[in-house]
């Protein structure tokens, strides 16, 4: 017979251990938090993509300010080619400064706006 805590301690103890795994940006490098987490297609869904990978919703902003669905579904298709693209390196060490958390409303470029 098991005392009345100790049943109870049994019963909390998933809840008490079970932690989210913490997700890092594939872009920045940074943890996201749930609430600033978005998932990207690599492929935009309008170019026939399926897979995703969680980005802070910051990053992903970003990427749609900077490039075209067709600039992503022909070239920057995977977060490595993202991160080298002279734009989002500069975006990236401007964000890494900030907090995990931090968001602020992104611009489309000037290039997107006049295309």
């Amino acid at each position: 017979m098991i005392g009345k805590i100790r049943q109870k301690l049994i019963s909390l103890e998933p809840v008490l251990t079970k932690q989210d795994p913490v997700l890092l940006c594939p872009i920045c490098e940074r943890a996201i938090p749930s609430s600033q987490k978005d998932a990207h297609h690599l492929v935009p869904k309008s170019k026939g993509g399926k897979a995703t990978e969680y980005l802070h919703r910051i990053c992903h902003k970003q990427i749609h300010a900077l490039f075209t669905e067709t600039e992503l579904a022909n070239q920057f298709n995977h977060a490595a080619i993202l991160r080298g693209h002279p734009d989002m390196q500069k975006f990236i060490q401007w964000v890494k400064t900030k907090p995990d958390s931090f968001y602020e409303k992104t611009r489309k470029s000037t290039r997107l706006k006049s295309a």
